[in-house]
């Protein structure tokens, strides 16, 4: 797991732009720790930052190798869980390895295959290769887009990293957020290459995009396919099953220590027992961790979303899987930091949005990697088997919109009030969000004989897996390399994906309950109360003493009228907000205080050029 950049210029000698490429690849330091390389020759220039999981000594980046007609150099950040049978199939087509390293394979792989290597490979992934065979540059990207990445064009070539922060250390990108950027930054529906900053787009997931001297071509070799599904209920739970001793067999695969995220829900529950049985069977004890909050066991006030606390389920699983487990318990005054704050915001290169959920996460990945380099993840098992509220509200599954953002206005309100009102006109962000569903939905195709009903569930599971959880993998995967760990999403497997997908939801759902065949595949290895329990979404604080530290900081910013945010931020809303006399325990209470804040920091941070015509 690293952070790569890069640069491709057709009319300069980059070897001269040192300079250039040390800025960019420092920017991601945080989420290679452990070593650092750069390699330039003639047009192309790359920079890597490496988190040494697999051959620690072995996978230093950039990797080249040398051929008759050129040199191909390659950077890559994630991790191929295939790497092995790959490795295998090459050693009998005459490649010969000097690492036990994925990144070496895949190199060779490349040399073996081309781009056409995409489509072998089993993992999260974001590589650049450059191929001076050629003079072209090929990005690309995992298939569910786990692995962050993204270029900007020049006038004559490209730039490119990890994340934006590496983009926009070089010279030649701009600091410019325009008003279809902050639309996207207003509404959670991840429209897709959109990367907000002005010139800059992501490389979507399941593509390869190439940089010659004719241009940029981009071809896509994965999308979610319909297809028919003929077992019944058995074969399919059994099939599951089997797909996912299989993928956390993989991907426990790693040369440092590796722990489990641990919820107390259905997913993180079920992997972190089939994990911790097939360690035990090489003689080895799972560690687990789990976010809590001072005093939220004992003080815990059941709502709409959250019916239990977290703490007691946890305790379950870990007895009964026989982790070796431990709670990560923060206070309001930890979550309310600034600095934790800024933090966030300097992962992410935007205001993030989620308050303590976002602040509660860099936390706890920041204590667990003091003890662990990997931690599997659950994240991703509501989008595949359906298991979040709007599956099963008829409201939501039924509207002419995206399905969580019908039930998050129903429940939180919309973020956005907290802007000036002549920008909220400006922005017009329901038009922009029926736009983007419109063509979210364009190209989902329809089996024949399928039922009304199961082709609004094919809708609604498509719109969950190809928009909503790249929103959850994007902020997942900032948080946790923003501390040097290494977050995998065994849920994310395209496999996994594939066959859930095109499973009926009426056996996806059979009982009526949310993620019933993840729950019988799994049945065996968990505890009854786990078993039976509702879903129940990432925990939030209750603390109003949280909430209260927030007014304290916007009431810090009203005193400066002067500041960058106002060009965004309506004062007299956001005074409303500081002045509620009212306990404010609830999400929607904070939302548009941390909103606020989120927004002045960035402002500050970044100093972006606001385009607002």
């Amino acid at each position: 797991m690293c952070g790569i950049t890069g640069w491709v210029s057709f009319d300069r000698d980059l070897e001269t732009e040192r300079a250039a490429l040390d800025a960019m690849t420092e920017t991601m330091s945080c989420r290679g720790p452990d070593d650092r390389g750069v390699w330039a020759q003639g047009p192309a220039a790359l920079g890597h930052r490496r988190l040494a999981i697999i051959d620690l000594p072995g996978g230093r980046q950039p990797m080249t190798a040398e051929t008759p007609h050129g040199t191909v150099a390659l950077v890559y950040s994630g991790e191929t869980y295939n790497f092995t049978e790959l490795r295998r199939d090459l050693a009998g087509r005459g490649h010969r390895f000097t690492t036990d390293s994925d990144t070496e394979v895949v190199l060779r792989g490349y040399l073996e295959w081309g781009d056409a290597l995409a489509e072998r490979l089993n993992g999260m992934y974001a590589f650049a290769v450059w191929d001076g065979r050629a003079d072209k540059l090929v990005m690309v990207r995992d298939r569910m887009g786990i692995k962050p990445f993204y270029h900007h064009p020049t006038a004559d070539g490209v730039l490119f990293g990890s994340e934006p922060k590496a983009i926009l250390a070089n010279p030649l990108a701009r600091r410019r957020v325009r008003l279809d950027g902050l639309r996207e930054l207003f509404t959670m529906i991840k429209t897709p290459g959109h990367a907000v900053w002005d010139g800059i787009h992501e490389v979507e997931p399941g593509t390869v995009v190439t940089v010659d001297r004719d241009g940029v071509r981009q071809r896509r070799y994965w999308e979610l396919e319909t297809r028919p599904h003929t077992d019944d209920r058995d074969a399919t739970v059994a099939h599951v099953r089997t797909l996912l001793d299989d993928i956390v067999r993989r991907q426990l695969v790693a040369d440092v220590p590796r722990c489990t995220l641990l919820s107390g829900g259905l997913d993180s529950s079920a992997l972190t027992a089939l994990g911790a049985r097939q360690l035990a069977g090489r003689g080895e004890r799972i560690r687990s961790f789990a976010v809590d909050f001072a005093g939220q066991a004992e003080n815990f006030v059941a709502d709409e979303l959250r019916g239990t606390p977290d703490t007691p389920f946890v305790h379950d699983v870990a007895r009964t899987a026989g982790t070796d487990h431990q709670d990560i318990v923060l206070d309001s005054q930890a979550l309310a930091d600034p600095g934790i704050r800024a933090k966030v915001i300097r992962a992410r290169d935007l205001p993030a949005g989620l308050g303590d959920m976002d602040a509660s996460l860099c936390l706890l990945f920041r204590a667990i990697r003091e003890h662990s380099t990997v931690a599997l993840s659950g994240e991703s098992a509501d989008e595949v088997f359906g298991g979040y509220l709007q599956f099963f509200d008829e409201a939501a599954r039924t509207a002419d919109a995206f399905p969580w953002l019908v039930t998050m206005g129903r429940r939180f309100g919309d973020d956005a009030d907290v802007l000036r009102p002549d920008l909220t006109k400006a922005l017009d962000l329901s038009s922009y969000v029926a736009d983007g569903y419109r063509d979210a939905v364009a190209g989902i195709r329809r089996l024949d004989g399928e039922s009304d009903f199961e082709y609004r569930m094919r809708r609604v599971s498509h719109l969950h897996l190809t928009r909503f959880v790249r929103i959850l993998l994007d902020r997942k995967d900032r948080a946790s390399m923003a501390v040097g760990l290494e977050v995998r999403v065994p849920f994310c497997d395209h496999r996994l994906v594939e066959y859930v997908y095109n499973t009926p939801w009426a056996l996806k759902s059979y009982d009526g309950r949310e993620k019933t065949l993840l729950r019988e595949a799994t049945a065996d290895v968990l505890p009854k109360s786990v078993y039976d329990r509702v879903k129940s979404p990432y925990p939030s604080t209750q603390d109003p003493r949280y909430a209260a530290a927030l007014q304290d900081q916007a009431r810090d910013l009203l005193a400066r009228p002067d500041h960058r945010v106002f060009e965004l931020v309506d004062p007299a809303r956001l005074r409303r907000a500081v002045d509620r006399e009212a306990p404010m325990t609830g999400q929607a209470d904070r939302r548009g205080l941390e909103r606020a804040l989120d927004l002045a920091l960035w402002l500050e941070m970044y100093d972006p050029e606001l385009v607002l015509g």
